[in-house]
């Protein structure tokens, strides 16, 4: 696919997911209620500042910390630079990144997370992801499993599946998907 259909693509899926999270505020409550007791016990788990309709992370990094997990956010120091993960509970102050996110401050610790929880524009039944167009996401994840075992968990709308996600070598799968319709694994 060329980047000029794949950015045809992430066009219609923002239009969409905006339009399912106007209709489904609390489908990130139901989600969370979803989450499989074996991923309860992961110890560090990032997740996200939600943007532009993205699913809700809230509730079930909630779950997750109430099952004994730390919490961490990632943030953009440069716009050239990586994204790394820093510890965060709810509550803590935030400061815009270099992308403009809200972001632990600097300085917070940087953590190097075992569950990722990352946000997504549409994904299909073997595990493909369609981002930003960033890489952030794509570069961070390649970098964790390289230093060990990591689990990547998209969180959206089940209404965001497609049948088919253009993939490039640099795009990382997800080992599972969590909409408030359930939780799928990837084989």
């Amino acid at each position: 696919m060329s980047q000029a259909a794949k950015a045809v693509l992430r066009g219609r899926m923002r239009r969409l997911r905006r339009d399912l999270a106007a209709q489904d505020p609390d489908a990130a409550i139901r989600a969370a209620a979803l989450i499989p007791d074996s991923l309860l016990h992961a110890g560090v788990v990032a997740g996200y500042a939600p943007l532009g309709g993205e699913f809700d992370p809230g509730p079930v990094m909630r779950r997750f910390a109430e099952a004994g997990a730390r919490l961490a956010r990632p943030a953009v120091r440069n716009r050239e630079g990586g994204l790394d993960f820093h510890v965060w509970r709810e509550g803590d102050p935030l400061s815009p990144d270099a992308l403009g996110v809200l972001s632990p401050l600097p300085g917070s610790e940087r953590v190097f997370p075992g569950l990722i929880l990352t946000p997504l524009l549409a994904f299909d039944s073997r595990g493909g992801r369609l981002g930003q167009g960033g890489g952030y996401f794509d570069r961070a994840i390649a970098g964790l499993r390289a230093r060990g075992p990591l689990i990547v968990v998209g969180l959206a709308f089940a209404g965001q599946e497609v049948e088919e996600v253009p993939l490039e070598a640099h795009d990382a799968r997800l080992d599972a998907v969590l909409t408030e319709d359930g939780y799928v694994e990837f084989g």
